[in-house]
């Protein structure tokens, strides 16, 4: 199977029919984006998925292309996450998950600097925070069992992110740089759509990562598809975060339906199960929806069906024999999407009005 797909991803790359298992998967329109990259023994997808997004916005406003540091916005975060731990006397979630507004608030407080700047290990070796998280974690529960509390535990803080990923470069300045690059933090807007808040209003979205409270627009269903296919028709992709613990989640073959297949490949003639806001609903809350993982969309396909698929950019290097894509039929996303964030240019008027 490994041969067909090497031949399949030949014929994508120059825009013909896609054929597997008499299915042809239609080169859709994709939109311009960076390489793909590999978090490594990480849980930080939110910040690859994110700032992926955000160097494909620099390449839509004319800008060359440029390579943002991940780590940069992930040492902000753990340090921001330490604080919201201690102060919550550590009644709170402390890991390594965040999600994509967490990355536009560390912009709009700290700005953003190239990757060279802030590699955020040494040399080229694969990125590891598990003793970071680990030792973390174990000074943080030790100073807040301590009877004799001085605010100096954030100065240990500091030290053991700089022991693992290094001091925070002094030579550029990090607001100027996100601003010559005209990423403006008040852009960008999360949205989702669950039944238990008001549809039309924004709330805070109950899922362990969303540590700093950060809401979301509430939409109908169909609205949220709506809002990614207008984003993609009109140039802008889209964050997106969901749930990829599911059978037909398969990134090594290089596509996601919402199916229990075992094949191998994108199966001919599969079945997905019909989504329904309530059924969706009823996943989320017996937690067979998850937030589980965050990529970038960036494109559009169809099969020889009439099928849909989002072209999605992953961050686990260049697995499968899309190196590091996959296709996201609409029936996963319907049922799997947690959230997604976009321009605010990006969604349909009419949706903005609603609100």
């Amino acid at each position: 199977m490994k041969n067909i797909f090497n031949f399949l991803l030949l014929l994508v790359f120059f825009s013909a029919d896609l054929v597997a298992q008499d299915i042809q998967l239609m080169d859709g329109k994709a939109l311009k984006c960076t390489d793909v990259k590999s978090q490594g023994n990480t849980g930080t997808c939110w910040s690859f998925s994110t700032i992926s997004f955000l160097e494909s916005e620099v390449l839509r406003m004319g800008f060359d292309e440029i390579d943002f540091s991940e780590m940069y916005i992930v040492r902000h975060i753990y340090f921001d996450k330490a604080m919201n731990y201690y102060l919550r006397q550590g009644k709170a979630n402390f890991s390594q998950g965040s999600l994509s507004h967490d990355v536009i608030n560390v912009i709009a407080k700290h700005g953003i600097v190239p990757d060279k700047s802030y590699p955020g290990r040494k040399g080229k070796e694969s990125y590891n925070h598990t003793d970071l998280e680990k030792e973390l974690k174990e000074f943080l529960d030790s100073e807040i069992s301590s009877k004799d509390k001085t605010p100096f535990w954030m100065v240990q803080v500091n030290k053991i992110l700089d022991k693992h990923l290094g001091a925070l470069p002094r030579e550029i300045d990090a607001n100027a740089f996100s601003s010559y690059y005209g990423l403006n933090p008040d852009n960008y807007v999360s949205f989702t759509s669950f039944k238990h808040h008001p549809v039309y209003t924004s709330f805070i979205l109950e899922i362990p990562d969303n540590y700093s409270n950060g809401s979301y627009l509430n939409v109908e269903l169909g609205d949220l598809r709506t809002i990614v296919d207008y984003a993609l028709d009109k140039g802008y992709t889209v964050s997106w975060d969901g749930d990829v613990s599911e059978s037909g989640f398969r990134a090594k073959e290089g596509f996601a339906v919402l199916s229990n297949t075992s094949d191998s490949t994108i199966p001919q003639g599969y079945k997905e199960t019909r989504v329904s806001a309530g059924l969706r609903q009823d996943e989320f809350m017996t937690y067979k929806t998850t937030d589980d993982h965050l990529m970038h969309i960036v494109g559009k396909v169809e099969d020889s069906m009439g099928r849909k698929y989002y072209k999605v950019k992953n961050s686990w290097g260049k697995l499968g024999p899309f190196e590091g894509y996959l296709y996201m039929s609409e029936a996963y996303f319907d049922m799997k999407t947690v959230g997604v964030l976009v321009h605010k240019m990006a969604v349909p008027p009419a949706i903005q009005n609603r609100f």
